[in-house]
């Protein structure tokens, strides 16, 4: 948890498990030194003068233990709502973000490298334990019921392995005091009734139950990163991850067993969305099912929103599509920049000319009304093909042509006048094309913007 050179920013509530782990970090036991121990108090601003006293509290202890302390103030109930969050979802969120923030800053404020430092949190092994009880009510897979992981990236948590009553019990023989929130007792919260009731109730009838579970979810940590390994890889090579977005190769994917399908799944879109790495098991099954359909949408939470595409299976954030080519004009010679849809250089050739590619299209030039305009598609657009006596709607080219409803937009259409001669990548109009009268040519060519923008058409 703590290799040589560590910073560690302790997140401290002032709850007895917080206090218990400072106090520890203070003393040095840990390999730590007092002064790259830093603390971080989120207020939640839920609970009023109760929360301020919680942070008054922290910050003494922090005064008499010598350590450095930053309160912070965060509406929790308004970004909860504002992200269709419950309170302790937010919290958490809030919390995390923040330490992260505080974790860079105390090693960038020490000269050291941002990989040593570290997010100290106080979950003990009855929190591990609760947290697994939680998740089997809920019907969690194997992943969830692991528990709570000792060390995930950055966030270590020493207290794992050592009772709640203990860590009371080392607090009250050495006089320290430390604050009880008391919405920790409200028994209409699970994890507080699972707590005070069920796990009570389970240890009068089997004793050893906690030491025996946490034996248990020690071999289903170890079997669960072995399958884990196995899902990151299967995501490296069945699906293609992006900041924002991911798209699963639905053929496959489908070679898959169900149950790593749901593990590879997750490994992608935890990649692409680190927010939506506890995205409900329900949610998972509906995309490894939706693999299967030639015409599957569904919106998922932390506004994501999956869809086929052909033959891939996409999630990406709702509302998310690019904005389609603005009109502009296009002289030959000249070039159009159509922003995210790359540019369109025209220039005059010989009518031998010969397309070098499927995104460069030979016209007769004299045919043309200069300037061109180039937009996106419009409702209605027809086309004559090259080779075709009659015309086809261009929503038919794109379904022949299989382009992705997203990327459709993006396609550049070229017209002239009322009649349109090119649409990028797919097809020339039969209209314009050059024939043993042509004179001059023009020769258009589509700059797509990079791989992946465009590269479907």
């Amino acid at each position: 948890m703590f290799p040589d050179g560590t910073v560690v920013v302790a997140m401290v509530s002032g709850g007895g498990d917080s206090v218990a782990m400072l106090r520890v970090l203070a003393s040095g036991a840990l390999g730590v030194t007092r002064d790259r121990v830093r603390v971080l108090h989120v207020d939640h601003m839920l609970r009023g003068a109760e929360a301020e006293a919680d942070a008054a509290f922290v910050q003494g202890l922090c005064d008499d233990l010598g350590v450095e302390c930053r309160v912070v103030r965060y509406d929790v109930a308004a970004f909860a709502e504002q992200e269709g969050l419950n309170l302790e979802d937010a919290g958490r969120q809030v919390r995390y973000r923040f330490a992260e923030q505080e974790a860079d800053a105390f090693a960038d404020d020490l000269g050291v490298p941002r990989s040593v430092a570290r997010i100290a949190v106080a979950h003990t092994l009855d929190d591990h334990i609760e947290t697994f009880l939680m998740r089997l009510l809920a019907g969690s897979g194997a992943s969830g019921l692991r528990g709570i992981r000792p060390v995930r990236g950055r966030v270590v948590r020493p207290l794992i392995g050592v009772r709640r009553r203990q860590v009371r019990e080392w607090l009250a023989a050495n006089g320290w005091a430390w604050r009880d929130d008391a919405t920790n007792e409200d028994l209409a919260r699970t994890r507080a009734w699972i707590r005070a009731e069920l796990l009570p109730l389970v240890e009068s009838r089997f004793p050893a139950f906690v030491r025996t579970a946490g034996r248990m979810l020690e071999i289903l940590r170890d079997e669960d990163d072995l399958l884990q390994e196995m899902a990151e890889a299967f995501a490296n090579d069945f699906a293609r991850v992006q900041a924002g977005r991911v798209e699963f190769d639905r053929g496959r994917m489908t070679t898959l067993s169900p149950a790593m399908a749901r593990r590879t799944v997750r490994a992608a879109i935890a990649q692409a969305f680190p927010e939506a790495g506890r995205l409900e098991a329900e949610h998972v099954e509906a995309i490894v099912e939706g693999l299967a359909c030639e015409d599957f949408a569904r919106d998922l939470p932390h506004g994501l929103r999956a869809e086929t595409e052909y033959g891939t299976l996409a999630v990406s954030r709702r509302g998310s599509a690019p904005a389609p080519v603005a009109p502009c004009l296009l002289e030959i010679p000249g070039e159009a920049d159509l922003g995210p849809a790359g540019t369109i250089v025209a220039r005059f050739g010989e009518p031998g000319d010969a397309p070098a590619s499927r995104d460069v299209a030979v016209l007769d030039a004299d045919l043309l009304a200069a300037p061109l305009v180039v937009d996106a598609v419009r409702p209605g657009d027809r086309i004559q093909p090259l080779g075709m006596r009659g015309t086809k709607k261009l929503q038919d080219v794109f379904v022949d042509a299989k382009v992705p409803r997203r990327l459709r937009a993006l396609t550049p259409v070229v017209r002239s006048g009322d009649e349109i001669a090119w649409v990028a990548g797919l097809v020339v109009s039969e209209r314009f094309k050059v024939t043993e009268r042509t004179v001059r040519a023009a020769v258009l060519e589509w700059r797509r913007p990079s791989e992946g923008a465009t590269s479907e058409t």
